[in-house]
């Protein structure tokens, strides 16, 4: 029997594997490069997550949306996010109509937020009661208007972009709300050789080319495997210790953090990284969690939820290369 749940258990991983793959490979049909972006929104797709992306304009935040929509065969939904945008604009309202017969009857008119997939361009344009309504949304996956619930179907994934160059008529998002946000990707500028690829495509057509390869009943099972992934008590307690050793207050954090972290990661990041390290070992072919999964994971899910302090910035430290520096010292006990 053990023989029989052990094949069972690689035949899963290794479908798993293949759907990945697949996916990829549609992508790259649309989207040059950007490997690790492209990695990071499968594996918070899968995770039931969201993602904060930060890019300068023109660097195929959109297009890779509406590829993934494409290749998921999803409903894909854009929000533009501009400071006159109110919280109906995205969620929907209640609108009276007439019937037939003349009565007038209310409705519930849905807004764009209703989609499997949404693109929040440049979220931290809108003003905070709009944003509010909109990170609400991503918690709980549904949309209360007056005494009624509105829920949104299955699986629901917002990515949302900020321009890190712009400060101008921007509203930052608070600590609180960023904590929503199972990622956050740093989309760099694409080397040369990547550029002229992007020209090249770009000059054949602006449309995506990608067809679809799976769906989202295909997304819900990959996520319920994902789950059974096992993570023995060593490295779930690694990853406990890495989030704790973002946080100076506590006795037991390392040097490295009680002189450069203003403050540390929620316990949201300890479930993140636990759920998407789960996911990672199944793309990379393992039905279990390894201690590098914990380690790569560390950036996307910690970047934005710790603060570095003054001394950090004064010693040219961004919040990226501390990780990286409390990541090696909490190796040392593990």
């Amino acid at each position: 029997m053990n023989n029989i749940n052990v094949n069972k258990d690689l035949e899963k991983v290794s479908m798993f594997s293949e759907k990945v793959a697949k996916i990829k490979n549609e992508l790259k049909k649309d989207v040059v490069g950007q490997g690790e972006i492209i990695d990071g929104v499968i594996i918070a797709i899968v995770a039931g997550g969201n993602v904060l992306l930060e890019g300068v304009p023109g660097v195929g935040k959109t297009r890779l949306v509406r590829s993934l929509g494409r290749v998921l065969s999803l409903p894909f939904s854009r929000i533009q996010f501009t400071p006159d945008l109110m919280p109906s604009d995205v969620t929907g309202a209640n609108v009276v109509e007439k019937d037939e017969n003349g009565k007038l009857n209310t409705s519930f008119r849905k807004g764009p937020i209703f989609a499997n997939l949404v693109l929040a361009d440049e979220i931290n344009r809108a003003t905070p009661k709009t944003q509010s309504a909109m990170l609400e949304v991503m918690q709980e996956h549904k949309v209360t208007v007056g005494n009624d619930v509105h829920k949104i179907n299955e699986p629901f994934f917002v990515l949302a972009t900020e321009n890190p160059i712009e400060q101008d008529g921007t509203y930052p998002l608070p600590e609180a709300q960023m904590d929503r946000f199972m990622f956050k990707l740093i989309v760099n500028f694409p080397s040369d050789e990547d550029l002229i690829d992007i020209v090249k495509m770009t000059q054949k057509t602006m449309d995506e080319t990608a067809s679809a390869v799976i769906n989202g009943e295909e997304i819900l099972e990959m996520r319920r495997l994902a789950s059974e992934v096992l993570i023995t008590d060593e490295i779930l307690a690694y990853a406990i210790r890495l989030v704790s050793n973002t946080h100076p207050e506590l006795s037991k954090s390392c040097p490295v953090t009680k002189k450069y972290v203003k403050y540390g990661a929620s316990p949201r990041a300890a479930q993140a990284l636990v759920t998407c390290a789960k996911v990672k070992a199944l793309m990379d072919g393992r039905y279990n969690v390894a201690y590098d999964d914990i380690d790569a994971l560390a950036f996307p899910v910690l970047r934005h939820r710790m603060k570095v302090n003054f001394t950090a910035v004064n010693d040219k430290l961004g919040v990226d290369d501390v990780i990286s520096m409390i990541i090696k010292e909490t190796k040392k006990v593990r």
